[in-house]
């Protein structure tokens, strides 16, 4: 076979792999930030396609602008779709939503100054070509038919197979930007309990960080459209999970449902073969119709995990998946809400306390209601505004107790002021965009590209 890499011809290689992800010294930990940004053409507030246009640039031109600055090039079919730099890389979303993420770093005061860097090159870059970066969980005025596509083959197999799933599956691709951050465990109950309160505690990170309330230029009636969107993807690959709150969950649980995901894709010489709707297991005993004979690799799972999008995913790490793209101080933000409340034992143990008497029927109707609600959704009497403030103080206590300090000596606690003055005034992202929009900017949705742009 064209893969150097062992092949698959077990379940128990695929746990195997899961248990690699296994870090028993918490000094190995590391933190990994991910964000994704809308590119737009300033003259006009105009998204970019692929190619340049006359005078207007394209992605591809963004993409070369960081490679002129010492980024490695990654090529696709020909096309310039990605570039890497000190273990950090910047990828092409399918509507041209540029991502950068980010190497795996010991600290937050690392996460945000490479997360920095990042945004003041693409500052630097913006004045150049006269584009701007925008930070919202929602496109603000596009419509679907007017987003540009990105000439990358995997994308192409999952807008065709995405709608014969759910109604909102392509704008999850197109018209979507997100904050994410990848955090390690230590074993496999370590891992457990990371997941699950991940899983519960994932609303309040939609709530906190909800920053998508427009649609097509209009107010759309949630505080995070996002995450609405995601409640109509795919059933088969999206959603709370509620089996890894069940006795017997383990990374042989996961594997189990991974494997009943049905496949998008699997690579072969560069080269995205549609395998959408076909099995992993059938894979797993050379029955892949697409692949006749062959059996799978290590890489072929690993892209397989890529399709799926639950709150929670699990890889060799876990990722945190509930929240909108935003502003500067929320890209810090996230990875320290997370890294407060996960990476310390006393506050770990503390959010447990928080969500030991959640019901699984309780949280799905949580992670229902916050979309729309925001901070004033409720589990068991209480709304995420409350529950906030307690969340915030456990991960301050995490982050005090990691005692990780900057160069000038302070700890990462202050990564959580913006999440403080949420939960303090009730006021989201999105609730600033909504004021805005009803006051200084007298409606006009327009003024948001210039007002929020990086």
């Amino acid at each position: 076979m064209s893969n150097a890499t062992p092949v698959i011809e077990t379940k128990s290689q695929l746990i195997e792999n899961l248990e690699t992800g296994n870090k028993p010294d918490r000094d190995t930990w590391r933190i990994g930030s991910e964000h994704e940004k809308f590119i737009f053409y300033r003259p006009d507030n105009s998204p970019l396609a692929y190619e340049p246009d006359g005078d207007k640039p394209g992605v591809k031109d963004v993409l070369q602008a960081f490679v002129s600055r010492d980024w490695k090039p990654v090529e696709e079919n020909g096309f310039l779709i990605a570039a890497t730099k000190d273990g950090a890389s910047i990828t092409l979303e399918p509507g041209g939503q540029f991502e950068l993420s980010g190497a795996p770093l010991k600290s937050i005061h690392e996460a945000c100054n490479e997360t920095t860097a990042h945004l003041r090159t693409s500052q630097e870059i913006g004045e150049e070509l006269n584009i701007g970066f925008l930070g919202l969980g929602f496109h603000p005025t596009l419509k679907r038919e007017d987003v540009p596509v990105m000439p990358k083959d995997r994308y192409g197999i999952m807008r065709a197979y995405m709608p014969t799933k759910g109604s909102l599956g392509l704008d999850m691709m197109l018209r979507t930007c997100t904050v994410q951050v990848n955090l390690d465990f230590a074993s496999e109950a370590d891992m457990i309990e990371k997941f699950r309160l991940g899983l519960a505690l994932q609303p309040l990170a939609t709530a906190l960080f909800a920053n998508s309330p427009l649609k097509e230029g209009k107010v759309n009636g949630m505080k995070s459209y996002r995450s609405h969107i995601w409640t109509d993807t795919d059933p088969d690959r999206c959603g709370m999970l509620p089996f890894v709150f069940e006795d017997g969950m383990g990374f042989e649980r996961w594997v189990d449902h991974a494997l009943d995901v049905p496949m998008y894709f699997v690579k072969r010489d560069g080269i995205y073969l549609d395998a959408s709707g076909q099995s992993f297991r059938d894979f797993m005993k050379g029955e892949l119709p697409v692949l006749k004979g062959e059996l799978p690799t290590v890489s072929d799972w690993e892209d397989h995990l890529t399709t799926l999008f639950p709150e929670v995913r699990l890889k060799t790490f876990l990722e945190m998946r509930g929240a909108d793209g935003g502003p500067w101080s929320q890209l810090c933000a996230l990875p320290a809400f997370w890294t407060g409340l996960l990476y310390d034992t006393e506050a770990q143990t503390a959010a447990l306390d928080l969500i030991k008497d959640w019901t699984i029927e309780e949280m799905e109707q949580l992670r229902t209601d916050t979309p729309v609600q925001g901070l004033d959704a409720s589990i068991q009497g209480q709304t995420l505004q409350q529950i906030g403030k307690r969340a915030l103080e456990i991960a301050d206590l995490g982050l005090k107790n990691r005692a990780r300090f900057s160069t000038s000596g302070d700890t990462e606690q202050g990564f959580l002021n913006s999440l403080r003055e949420s939960v303090e005034t009730g006021i989201t992202p999105a609730d600033t965009v909504l004021r805005k929009l009803e006051g200084e900017w007298n409606g006009d949705v327009s003024k948001l590209f210039s007002a929020l742009s990086y």
